[in-house]
């Protein structure tokens, strides 16, 4: 049976733990309409179309 030689370090196991919380970067997508850039799936923010179609007023 495999017994290990020495005792792993605090900071090696909180290491290997914390690397499972890295943030990575929004995804982004282009407008058709304007070629902002936006969160996919969401109402343009500046121009206010989403799928096709004029959703929200944003010029007021």
């Amino acid at each position: 049976m495999a017994v290990p030689k020495k005792k792993t370090s605090k900071a090696k196991t909180r290491s290997r733990r914390a690397s499972a919380w890295t943030l990575k970067a929004p995804a982004r997508s282009i407008c058709p309409r304007c070629s902002a850039a936006k969160v996919p799936h969401t109402v343009c923010p500046s121009c206010g179309w989403y799928r096709d179609r004029y959703v929200v007023d944003v010029n007021s």
